[in-house]
């Protein structure tokens, strides 16, 4: 059973920093890119970043390049993204995900940026 399980979301200052991770099973981890995407409230879901398998290419969306980083452990299963500076339109529901096909989604973690 293929699970993808995120966590480290939860109410941060603009400003701020936090760090998610994406603890993944039921699939050989290392033998797929991962992708952390994210949605705000009433907006459609985007792409944040993507991580390639042995984790040495890494790509961003422009608005959040410079402040967010993406990084794996492929020993531990888990996909990581380490976010700084954080703005208020940063908030939304956080989702990792498998690249390619079958292409699983996790449930998501809720990261609100407010003062």
């Amino acid at each position: 059973q293929v699970q993808l399980v995120e966590s480290g979301g939860g109410l941060v200052q603009p400003g701020g920093s936090l760090r998610l991770s994406c603890a993944a099973s039921g699939f050989t981890f290392s033998s797929y890119g991962m992708s952390w995407y994210r949605q705000a409230p009433g907006k459609e879901r985007e792409l944040v970043a993507t991580i390639s398998t042995a984790g040495t290419i890494s790509t961003y969306a422009d608005f959040v390049k410079g402040r967010f980083t993406i990084s794996r452990d492929n020993a531990k299963n888990t996909v990581y993204l380490q976010m700084n500076s954080l703005k208020p339109e940063d908030t939304g529901v956080y989702i990792c995900k498998q690249v390619g096909v079958p292409g699983y989604w996790g449930q998501g973690t809720q990261v609100p940026v407010s003062s």
